[in-house]
């Protein structure tokens, strides 16, 4: 039997990287997966590829900026599957460039997918986990919180809240829904690769990434999306309000 046999789990930004690593594992971990993402061919994609090792999953379609289209994932967990038992608060966006540089529709567009969806979601999703009597939250943060990086002043921002947000949601839903972050280091995904457009020479930007980590090579989406299935499982069970840094040594030093 998986750690998550029975449970129900909604992941936003679930179509590729961490999030199709993260969808992909707890399904064979026994979850019924709903899969928040805009783009419905990627989504068909990791749906199809769950459903053909036998786990159950479902795409909706929508742009987690919107209160709407949390609320529409919610719902479609509990038609589809009966039930919220596990959130993954897990899209992101960047939206590049120093705070002189950031227009303002960016710093909002940038909040808007990385705090203000969160919010959403955790409004929308908490109260179907308090009626089963039991939920996980997991928040994908960033280092970006703890560290400075080069034109990323609205992302750095927005992971630095996010910690501050989910600490004090943990505190409002103990002892019934646990709440915790996973802050990655540099993860080889499509995003590592946009934030290298901050730097000069994109492709040294990268590498030097991966260098300056104690265990020298980039994270992949299945090490973030082990730290998931740690924190939405009851392998946690007396770890709530923590933040979960997963960085190959980054911040160490």
């Amino acid at each position: 039997m998986g750690k998550l046999a029975g449970r129900v789990a909604i992941i936003t930004g679930g179509t590729r990287g961490m999030g199709s690593a993260i969808a992909e594992l707890f399904a064979r971990e026994g979850a019924s997966v709903v899969i928040g993402g805009r783009d419905p061919v990627r989504g068909a994609t990791v749906v199809g590829r769950i459903r053909a090792r036998g786990g159950k999953a479902e795409f909706v379609a929508g742009d987690i900026a919107a209160p709407e289209a949390n609320e529409t994932l919610v719902a479609a967990a509990m038609e589809r599957f009966g039930g919220v038992d596990v959130l993954v608060a897990n899209a992101g966006r960047l939206g590049l460039g120093s705070v002189t540089e950031t227009s303002v529709e960016s710093w909002r567009e940038t909040m808007a997918t990385n705090l203000d969806a969160v919010f959403y979601l955790l409004k929308a999703g908490i109260p179907k986990m308090l009626d089963r009597g039991r939920g996980a939250v997991v928040v994908t943060g960033s280092i970006a919180a703890f560290k400075g990086f080069p034109n990323h002043a609205a992302y750095c921002a927005s992971k630095g809240a996010l910690i501050a947000f989910a600490r004090q949601v943990s505190a409002d839903y103990a002892p019934t829904i646990r709440v915790n972050v996973i802050c990655p280091g540099p993860v080889d995904t499509p995003l590592i690769w946009d934030s290298a457009r901050a730097f000069p020479d994109p492709s040294s930007a990268v590498a030097d990434a991966a260098a300056a980590t104690l265990l020298k090579r980039l994270g992949s989406p299945t090490d973030i999306a082990n730290a998931a299935l740690f924190l939405a499982s009851d392998d946690s069970a007396w770890i709530t309000g923590a933040v979960l840094t997963v960085d190959g040594g980054r911040t160490v030093g």
